[in-house]
């Protein structure tokens, strides 16, 4: 009697014993992860964002899972980093920007798509999470790192001639920053609007990535909006500012010793930055820096994409006018998934100590008396902020810059021939 009973125990304990051991993995680019606990009994993983607070805010994560079975359910939960913060007087960042609601999970790497909503806890959230194969990839939100910059700026230009790849500048690690001009009308001449679009200042944000990619794929389109401006603007492209951190999964905002975006100063630490200042300083010597776009993503709690436009004494009058109007016609194409808030917010005098040296107000000072410059600020914490919502972002901007220079802002002001505009 009693030798059956112990072969049907040991038949119940062989699929436990056969059954993989969970690792986790972050040794890849953009990868961040430090392991807390694994109990591999209740397949529960506890992990933080691995980030350095030297190089920016501890909030972007991105990792791996490996040994997990199809089928089964694996509870995967963050924690806030529990690295001092240097520049901060040795505080902690808040759990909630390392927290989404939903995080973005991928079972082969490349799709990615929100989780279920998930549990919060004292001290992070955890989110469950069925396998449906060895491997399961969980980041923040949809990675976008410097390879993906690359490879999207290299069929981008291998489907159209009239997408020109570039390098803005080489990092201080020694990393290319890949950037892409678009312009199918021949020659620039004075009469060619030019634009600039910029993501990833703050390395951790990653949906900055991907609202500049909609953006330029709408304009690479069919579309006849995109064929217009084509012919009637040069647009450059950046989808990663900060290409080091990005690339080793640090946060960036607050990098010492300066963020990218508090960079803005007339010696610049980081080449990226610098490399942007020339180029928009030779567009306003020639009168046609008519848009600067700089995307971002904000806050937690912020359910609503929005602009902050800078400070104002900083603005001509007619400049105040035609953002104004830009303002109104984003507001008619930013329809969403992706919810928007037209209220604005000012990185000015009250923002930030370093208001002077953000790059809004960098670009008022050296632009043109016309030239509009804002960032956008576009949600990441709703059940709409996906790839595909952050694409169609980048498309109603698109769109709404667009509609903005067929109205030949320069006109007013310009002294050299207008577009034809149809």
């Amino acid at each position: 009697m009693i030798r059956p009973l112990i072969l049907a125990l040991c038949a119940l304990l062989v699929p436990l014993a056969a059954r993989a051991e969970l690792s986790v993995a972050s040794n890849f680019e953009g990868g961040s992860a430090r392991v807390v606990s694994i109990d591999q009994a209740s397949r529960t993983i506890r992990f933080m964002p691995a980030g350095d607070p030297a190089r920016g805010w501890p909030c972007w994560w991105f990792l791996r899972v490996d040994g997990a079975e199809a089928g089964t359910t694996l509870n995967l939960e963050v924690v806030a980093s529990d690295q001092p913060l240097p520049q901060a007087g040795g505080k902690l960042l808040s759990s909630s920007w390392a927290t989404p609601i939903r995080a973005a999970v991928s079972f082969d790497g490349a799709k990615w798509q929100h989780t279920d909503v998930g549990e919060k806890r004292p001290s992070g959230m955890i989110w469950h999470v069925q396998a449906t194969g060895p491997s399961v990839w969980l980041a923040w939100g949809p990675p976008f790192t410097p390879h993906d910059a690359s490879a999207f700026i290299s069929q981008l230009a291998a489907a159209h001639p009239f997408a020109e790849p570039f390098t803005l500048a080489h990092s201080r690690e020694g990393r290319e920053a890949p950037a892409v001009r678009i312009h199918e009308g021949g020659t620039v001449g004075p009469e060619t609007f030019g634009v600039w679009v910029e993501a990833r200042q703050h390395a951790w944000e990653s949906g900055g990535s991907w609202v500049c990619r909609g953006f330029a794929e709408w304009l690479a389109g069919d579309d006849e909006s995109a064929r217009w401006m084509r012919r009637h603007a040069e647009v450059f492209f950046v989808p990663v500012m900060d290409i080091d951190h990005v690339t080793t999964g640090d946060g960036g905002k607050e990098a010492i010793p300066q963020d990218h975006n508090r960079d803005w100063s007339d010696a610049p630490h980081w080449p990226e930055v610098a490399a942007v200042q020339k180029r928009l300083a030779a567009l306003s010597a020639e009168k046609r820096l008519d848009v600067f776009l700089d995307l971002h993503n904000p806050g937690a709690s912020d359910m609503g994409s929005y602009f902050y436009t800078g400070e104002d004494s900083l603005m001509s009058e007619i400049g105040l006018q035609r953002r104004e109007r830009f303002l109104a016609l984003a507001t008619e194409h930013l329809t969403g998934p992706i919810p928007y808030d037209p209220k604005t917010r000012a990185s000015g005098k009250n923002y930030h100590p370093l208001w002077r040296q953000i790059s809004n107000n960098w670009v008022a000072v050296h632009g043109q008396p016309t030239t509009v410059t804002l960032c956008l600020e576009t949600a990441w914490n709703t059940p709409a902020s996906t790839i595909e919502g952050y694409l169609a972002t980048g498309r109603q901007l698109a769109a709404a810059v667009a509609a903005y220079l067929k109205e030949n802002p320069r006109a007013a002001t310009s002294e050299v021939p207008s577009p034809a505009v149809k």
